[in-house]
């Protein structure tokens, strides 16, 4: 029987890559992404997994942040929906940990790089041909990179097509992908089979320590549910947008329709994510489905600066 546990469910990534036994794992992913000149041998994970977090499943933690011994900063978040102003976010949150780094007192010599990772599941850069992209800063008249500051690595999972017959030749990235998005597929014994090296090991026994028990896989179904239901509250919105548009009975009644379906369809999904960063339960999706634009821009702009004030 397939092993039905998806390594990108918020809840099964976390256990596996933020768990402190699981550090080897962490450490292959990063190597395998960041390809550093330097590969990374030791990290200590930061706000590790805990599953107390998930009991009322009104948190939901989607990043994964370790620091290695030299003091290099290192984050991965896995991002499943795609919401307006995401390359925004992507650059913000990498200036703010490379930012948050420096006390009042501090001197910028402490400042350490930042390598941030982001696996999307969903398609930014539509003229690319590559589903790896990584961002450093750089000149653009001479290339010359401003080294060890601030990496950003944005992969764009729909584009990986490897089969299973095409593993022996790949690189450990993508042995790396084609485990994030098919583990799920296979059962526990031949994926374990596929992928003998002691770093997989340690993530494929993890999603089955999930599957065997009671209490990770409630965990885990909760939060199936919950990216299932954002979702369709985005897909809700989106069809009420062009309902609403089509009722006007003209053209441009009925794009200007889809695309506030769109937007309110981001926005709820923006809300629900700060909701569960805030540990905030209302409004449900239900009431914010029944909101329009005007009034889901200023809940999400009233959570946002909650956040930043929380984390001032």
């Amino acid at each position: 029987m397939p092993l039905n546990i998806r390594p990108l469910n918020d809840f099964a990534f976390r256990k596996t890559f933020a768990t402190r036994h699981n550090r080897l794992a962490l450490i292959g992913l990063l190597n395998a992404i960041l390809q550093l000149a330097q590969p990374i041998v030791e990290v200590e994970i930061q706000d590790p997994f805990n599953l107390k977090d998930y009991e009322t499943d009104k948190l939901s933690i989607v990043d994964v942040k370790a620091i290695d011994s030299t003091g290099a900063i290192y984050h991965i978040e896995v991002q499943l929906n795609f919401v307006d102003g995401l390359i925004k976010r992507v650059v913000f949150y990498g200036c703010e940990l490379f930012a948050s780094q420096l006390s009042a007192s501090g001197e910028y010599t402490e400042l350490n790089p930042v390598y941030s990772v982001w696996l999307l599941d969903a398609i930014v850069f539509k003229d690319a041909a590559n589903l790896h992209h990584r961002f450093r800063l750089s000149d653009t008249a001479t290339g010359r990179v401003l080294e060890e500051l601030l990496e950003i690595h944005i992969v764009e999972l729909p584009r990986y097509t490897l089969t299973v017959d095409q593993l022996p030749q790949a690189s450990k990235r993508d042995w790396w992908l084609f485990w994030l998005l098919r583990a799920q597929d296979y059962e526990p014994e031949e994926l374990l089979r596929l992928f003998p090296e002691a770093e997989f090991q340690q993530a494929t026994r993890s999603l089955i320590e999930i599957a065997e028990k009671t209490g990770d896989k409630m965990a885990y179904d909760k939060r199936e549910l919950a990216i299932r239901d954002q979702q369709a509250a985005i897909t809700t919105a989106l069809k009420e947008g062009e309902r609403r548009g089509e009722l006007k009975g003209r053209q441009e009644g009925r794009q200007e329709g889809r695309q506030e379906g769109r937007q309110e369809g981001e926005l709820i999904g923006r809300i629900v994510t700060l909701q569960e960063l805030l540990s905030l339960s209302t409004p449900t999706r239900d009431e914010l489905s029944n909101y329009d634009l005007s009034q889901l821009t200023a809940v999400c702009e009233q959570l946002q600066k909650q956040l930043r004030d929380r984390n001032v």
